[in-house]
C-alpha cells in the first residue's frame, strides 16, 4: 500500500479472536479455555488442522513466509494483513519515518504491550487503530499474551525473554517493509488531520 494515498473512511471494526469465515478458507485456531490451554490446535468452528503450530512454533526468520502464511489461514490475522491503514495510522508512520519504526518503535511496542507476564489490561492491550504497529501486533499474532501463547508457542506467566522481544518485533519489522515499502526513511511533517480536514473544506 503506498503511504501517498488516502485511505477509505472505515466503519468501526468489530473484531474478535473467535471470529471465523471457514467457507472461504479465514478460521479461528484459538481453542476453547482448557487448563492448560493447548498451544494452538484445528480451527474451533470447522474442526479442520490446517496450521503445522510446531513448525511455527520453532520460531524461524529464516522461514518467515511460511509462518506468515500460515497467520493468513486465521480470520482475525487475515483481516489486519488485508486493511487499509486508517488515517491517523498513516499520519503517525509519516512523522516518525520507517528507520525509527524498525529500529525503534518495533521493539518498544512489543515491550510495552507483552513483554510483562501479564498486562494491566490484557486482551485489550493493542487497539484496532490509530497506529501502523496495531495492525502490524495483530497481523502477527504479538497483540496480547494469549496469541503470543498459541501461536508461537511463548508461555505466560512470566517477561519475554530478550530473544522473543526480538523474534517479535522482527515480524513486526518484516509487516511493516511488506506493507508500507514507500513509507520515507525519515520523519515528514504531516498537518493534524482536523487542519487537513478544514483546509478541505475551505479549498474544495
Amino acid at each position: 500500500m503506498s503511504v501517498g494515498v488516502t485511505p477509505p473512511v472505515l466503519k468501526p471494526l468489530k473484531l474478535s479472536c473467535t471470529n471465523s469465515d471457514c467457507e472461504n478458507d479465514r478460521h479461528c485456531f484459538l481453542q476453547k479455555t482448557q487448563k492448560p490451554r493447548p498451544h494452538g490446535g484445528p480451527c474451533r468452528h470447522c474442526g479442520k488442522a490446517l496450521v503445522d503450530f510446531a513448525k511455527v512454533q520453532s520460531r524461524s526468520l529464516a522461514d518467515v513466509e511460511s509462518t506468515f502464511s500460515a497467520l493468513g489461514s486465521e480470520w482475525i490475522r487475515h483481516e489486519f494483513w488485508e486493511r487499509p491503514f486508517d488515517q491517523r495510522a498513516i499520519n503517525h508512520a509519516k512523522r516518525k519515518g520507517k528507520r525509527a519504526m524498525i529500529d525503534v518503535e518495533a521493539a518498544k511496542r512489543i515491550r510495552q504491550s507483552v513483554g510483562k507476564p501479564r498486562h494491566p489490561r490484557e486482551g485489550k492491550q493493542t487497539p484496532y487503530e490509530g497506529n501502523v504497529l496495531f495492525y502490524a501486533q495483530h497481523s502477527v499474532a504479538a497483540c496480547c499474551r494469549r496469541c503470543v501463547e498459541y501461536w508461537h508457542g511463548i508461555p505466560g506467566g512470566a517477561p519475554l525473554s530478550e530473544e522473543s522481544i526480538q523474534y517479535l518485533s522482527a515480524l513486526v519489522v518484516r509487516y511493516i517493509e511488506k506493507r508500507l515499502p514507500d513509507l520515507n526513511d525519515q520523519p515528514m511533517k504531516v498537518p493534524p488531520i482536523r487542519r487537513a480536514r478544514a483546509e478541505q473544506v475551505i479549498h474544495g
